[in-house]
């Protein structure tokens, strides 16, 4: 089945970054849940915001996202990125990453990337977080604030995105190597 590692966290972590990064790395296939949303978002004339309010009442939007995610831990070689993935995945995870930063942190970066000021970028972002937090909580009954699903948890603040991404490079490279040595996935049981 080959590899795979989840990264998961909040709006803003850099969960597509570093994922992307460590596909590259280790030449992994990567999927973004973000990444599929946005496309269905566009193939639907629809911005993230009003896709967002569909899929708050339609389960079907969440449900296409997390199959597909389901189904791509299950070929392997792949880090997936977004916040359920390590749900998604569940034993076929061989790391499951959680990546957290400072909202203010956060709210900078998305404003950088999507071109928006700070205000506007932290309601929606605060406004979507609160509403995907009660969706995933009534459709799978998930707590995404409750990290104990994860292996590792890694604040993305702490150095330059460069030096961040050596670490984290590091720090995978030698769990997959432990994962080798054992001739066994370590997150499941003997």
């Amino acid at each position: 089945m080959g590899i795979v590692i989840t990264v998961g966290g909040l709006h803003g972590t850099g969960k597509s970054t570093y994922a992307r990064i460590l596909s590259e790395d280790l030449e992994l296939r990567h999927m973004s849940a973000g990444e599929i949303f946005r496309t269905m978002a566009h193939a639907r004339n629809m911005s993230v915001e009003e896709l967002n309010k569909v899929a708050e009442v339609d389960p079907a939007i969440d449900r296409e996202i997390d199959e597909k995610m389901r189904s791509e831990a299950a070929i392997g070689k792949v880090v997936l990125d977004g916040q359920l993935t390590a749900w998604m995945a569940g034993d076929k995870a061989d790391l499951k990453i959680l990546l957290i930063a400072p909202k203010e942190v956060r709210i900078n970066r998305l404003a950088a990337r999507d071109g928006l000021n700070l205000k506007e970028t932290e309601d929606k972002t605060l406004g979507r977080e609160e509403v995907e937090r009660e969706r995933y909580k009534i459709y799978y009954g998930i707590d995404v604030s409750d990290p104990s699903i994860y292996d590792l948890i890694v604040d993305t603040n702490l150095y330059p995105l460069e030096e961040m991404a050596k670490i984290l490079k590091k720090i995978v490279k030698d769990y997959i190597g432990e994962i080798t040595k054992k001739g066994k996935r370590l997150n499941v049981p003997a």
